[in-house]
């Protein structure tokens, strides 16, 4: 029987190797949820495809039953809706047109009542080939110091392993993290001039011009003083041991996104993209209790406070200046600022990246077991 599947596989492979025809279309996927929790899929095919979407569902990005799709949709539907009231599990889904090119996709943000800004990184292509980042390996959050019964379950269910905590080490006293199930790895870059900031605000000695250039020196200290840490950082993600990895520090947005772009840099992802997930904690971060305790400040404060808990994309845009100045080049800070060489480059792409566009899928389904061959298109 063995032998069997495989010269079947064989023989499938080689006969598609020389029939097929076409190249696969660029698919574009996006996962929202809604606000009651139904998850929705919507997605575009360049050029333009005609037939059958087959939805899959799994909790996990690397492992889809193939013999139960949960839902069908033609393709110039657009976008098909899987309904749940499971808001503890979070849910990954294959997107399968035509039985013939595929596409993973999951929800940005994992919902969480006590954890600010939780996000996973994965889908991002790079700018060479037909690879992404992997769903489900890296994600980034403000701190875990408080948790609810829930959220230890969510964590456990995104198997997190290890947790690279970037504040510095008085907000670690003030404020340890509470999860237990994974490897806290501790490497502080702390916030400069807050007891001052905090001081002025208290006494209504500031206005929201002075949060932005405080904010401005902020990323430009990540670059001038702060690289030997972040290089730090980045070598965690060299061991594939250590995934999946959640990234974070108080907010999930200034030293976790500083550190999430130069990771993505690493991996030759577009700025563009880099862009636009740093700039996504603006609509990841509830600010409604933070509002609610500055309610009896003056209106140069609190707007204040608004610049600083928010995501300016002038200031990464200030940050990746500064390393061109002082570097030459994105490539260059990766090397010398960083300490990240061109082999621990590729080892990143290896562990993280994967190939997403595929020709043809073959499953075995016997005694419930799906064998699967993936055959990347090659540019």
């Amino acid at each position: 029987m063995i032998l069997k599947r495989i010269l079947f596989l064989f023989t499938s492979v080689t006969l598609l190797a020389g029939c097929s025809s076409g190249r696969a279309p660029e698919i574009r996927a996006i996962c929202l949820r809604d606000d009651i929790g139904n998850y929705i899929i919507k997605w575009e095919t360049d050029p333009h495809t005609d037939g059958m979407m087959k939805l899959y569902v799994s909790d996990t990005p690397n492992s889809f039953d193939m013999s139960q799709p949960c839902g069908y949709a033609n393709i110039n539907d657009g976008r098909v809706t899987y309904i749940t009231n499971d808001n503890i599990t979070r849910k990954y889904f294959l997107l399968s047109f035509n039985d013939k090119y595929y596409r993973t996709v999951g929800a940005r943000s994992v919902q969480m009542d006590s954890v600010q800004n939780l996000r996973d990184i994965g889908g991002y292509f790079s700018e060479h080939g037909n690879r992404m980042t992997g769903w489900g390996k890296i994600f980034r959050s403000g701190e875990l110091k408080a948790l609810s019964r829930n959220d230890t379950i969510r964590l456990d269910n995104l198997k997190i392993k290890t947790v690279i905590d970037l504040r510095g080490e008085d907000e670690v006293a003030l404020a340890p993290e509470k999860y237990t199930g994974a490897n806290i790895i501790s490497i502080p870059i702390p916030v400069k001039g807050k007891e001052q900031i905090a001081r002025r605000l208290e006494e209504g000695r500031i206005r929201k011009g002075d949060g932005l250039v405080y904010m401005q020196d902020t990323y430009i200290s990540y670059v001038t003083d702060e690289s030997e840490q972040f290089g730090k950082a980045l070598k965690v993600f060299l061991d594939k041991d250590n995934y999946p990895i959640l990234v974070n520090c108080s907010l999930g947005k200034d030293r976790a996104g500083f550190l999430t772009a130069m990771l993505l840099t690493a991996l030759d992802v577009p700025e563009e993209t880099i862009m636009k997930d740093y700039m996504a904690s603006n609509n990841h971060i509830d600010l409604r209790h933070l509002a609610y305790m500055a309610r009896n400040l003056n209106t140069d404060a609190q707007e204040t406070i608004t610049v600083l808990l928010g995501a300016d994309e002038t200031w990464l845009d200030l940050a990746f200046h500064k390393i061109k100045k002082e570097y030459g080049s994105t490539d260059k800070y990766l090397s010398k600022g960083l300490h990240l060489t061109e082999k621990e480059r590729d080892t990143l792409k290896d562990i993280i990246l994967h190939f997403e566009k595929y020709d043809y899928r073959f499953h075995w389904n016997s005694d419930n077991s799906v064998i699967e061959i993936w055959i990347p298109i090659q540019d």
